[in-house]
């Protein structure tokens, strides 16, 4: 009960943290310029300052980024490495992370270090990519979200969306930093 009680709080503060409709006095002081949405984040400061902002959503195409860094280890060593350097990731910068791998074939999940961590699989017949698109359509407007794949396609149509797309090998760059 607690452990809900603690999960319902925790949303409300990331819902009412969002803001409001209107631009906000901080909008309008000249001499500084916002990160617009759907700007690409190629290297390690612009993407410190995404996830320094409160409420935003990180989204990893999982196998997209653990073959990019892991090519040589088996499939669920590299899910399971994955998973565990956004762990401490989230647990360093307290950002929402949610990792999608594609199902078909995946017997298990991992199920060590993954505490703060949203791990999805597609149901069979369904790619990653297209979670990965739903995941950035159900995001209510205004919310920072930031797409980490090297796909092309996916980096285009999350772009359209607002998100803000971010190359495989910077999000690499930062787990390992």
């Amino acid at each position: 009960l607690v452990e809900t009680l603690g999960g319902a709080v925790a949303g409300l503060r990331r819902e009412l943290a969002l803001g409001g409709g209107g631009p906000r006095p901080a909008d309008l002081v000249a001499g500084a310029r916002a990160v617009r949405a759907g700007a690409p984040v190629d290297d390690l400061a612009a993407l410190d300052a995404l996830l320094a902002v409160p409420s935003v959503h990180l989204v990893v195409d999982g196998y997209n980024v653990s073959k990019t860094g892991y090519p040589d280890l088996p499939l669920a060593d590299q899910r399971t490495r994955l998973v565990r350097q956004l762990a401490a990731l989230a647990a360093r910068t307290g950002v929402e992370v949610t990792v999608v791998f594609d199902g078909a074939g995946v017997v298990a999940a991992p199920t060590r270090g993954s505490r703060g961590v949203r791990v999805l699989f597609s149901d069979a017949g369904v790619l990653a990519d297209d979670v990965i698109r739903s995941l950035v359509a159900a995001e209510p407007e205004g919310r920072p979200v930031l797409v980490a794949t090297s796909d092309r396609a996916v980096v285009a149509s999350v772009r359209q969306r607002g998100a803000h797309a971010l190359p495989s090998a910077v999000l690499l760059a930062r787990l390992r930093g």
